[in-house]
């Protein structure tokens, strides 16, 4: 079986290997083209087209694969399938009509829960116990095509997004394969998705992680953990500087005194940590980094800096 490949993160690596240590015939492996990264802002590859190049498999980037040059060169491939994941780009229907077979997604989500381009980061952010990946044909919409097969997992009640999408990933390598294979004996499902219990969640940006301390310090520390490494999470200190948190906790043995407004720094100390008031319940922040320093451990933090008690974190001091 001919196969065209499409994908970009670290995410999507695991699913180009089984494919290729499976057997596939992988044609062609598409994109998205380099992008600066590090102080210089050398051009880097993304992962998906350094594992390509390891394996010694045709790589090919287009800013817009559906544009002409981009759907000609595909054709040229001749795919008998072609294969998507997590590659950042919207396939024209031309494009969709070109494999026989189709077109695979692996989707990390219970569709049609999630659909969107961060449904990891989203599952987790809004306290979602369970998640995991779906294997679909894609049609037009935005995740709306018949499902193949999907598997759950549980999320960890500490898990972080990049952990959670490293489970994900070889997960939906092995679902993909095996999808595959159906598709090849001729019994691979093809379930329409039931609309009334779809969502979609938007792409994340990075001012998406400015926290809101009205709300519960379950609800922080799970958009900490769904938000982490990328694009993190993070407050506002009294002096306009930003604040990152990276590791916190709920404190539910801790009790917010009365009239304290949200964002109010309770406790501080190298000794006893850093505790903020939310409007339900306490926030232990973990792991923090401050403006001018380096990802560190709270009580790291206040060894050596103060960070005074009754300040209010998220309200910049005007005076």
């Amino acid at each position: 079986m001919r196969i065209v490949f499409m994908g970009t993160p670290d995410f999507a690596v695991p699913s180009l290997r089984a494919l290729v240590d499976e057997g596939f015939e992988v044609v062609g492996v598409f994109t998205q083209p380099d992008k600066p990264a590090g102080r210089g802002n050398k051009l880097t590859a993304c992962p998906v087209k350094a594992f390509a190049a390891e394996r010694g498999l045709p790589v090919f980037q287009f800013e817009k694969v559906r544009v002409r040059e981009g759907r000609e060169t595909i054709e040229s491939l001749k795919p008998d399938l072609m294969v998507t994941a997590a590659f950042g780009q919207i396939l024209s229907q031309r494009i969709l009509d070109i494999s026989p077979l189709g077109t695979l997604n692996v989707h990390a989500s219970l569709l049609p829960k999630h659909r969107g381009s961060a449904p990891i980061n989203w599952s987790i952010a809004m306290g979602d116990a369970q998640t995991g990946v779906t294997i679909m044909f894609t049609d037009r919409g935005l995740d709306t095509g018949d499902m193949a097969i999907s598997e759950a997992v549980d999320i960890g009640p500490e898990e972080t997004a990049g952990e959670l999408s490293d489970r994900l990933s070889l997960l939906g390598a092995r679902l993909l394969v095996r999808a595959i294979h159906l598709i090849e004996d001729g019994s691979c499902p093809r379930v329409p998705q039931d609309e009334t219990l779809a969502t979609y969640e938007p792409m994340l940006k990075r001012e998406d992680g400015l926290i809101d301390w009205a709300v519960s310090a379950r609800k922080i520390c799970d958009k900490v953990r769904g938000f982490n490494p990328w694009p993190g999470t993070y407050t506002v200190m009294p002096d306009g500087s930003a604040l990152k948190i990276w590791a916190c906790a709920a404190r539910p043995d801790k009790a917010v005194p009365p009239d304290v407004r949200p964002g109010t720094v309770l406790l501080s100390s190298a000794k006893g940590g850093l505790f903020v008031a939310c409007r339900e319940g306490v926030l232990e922040i973990l792991e923090m980094q401050a403006a001018g320093t380096k990802r560190m451990t709270a009580k790291a933090y206040l060894m050596g800096k103060s960070l005074p008690e009754g300040i209010v974190l998220g309200e910049v001091d005007r005076a």
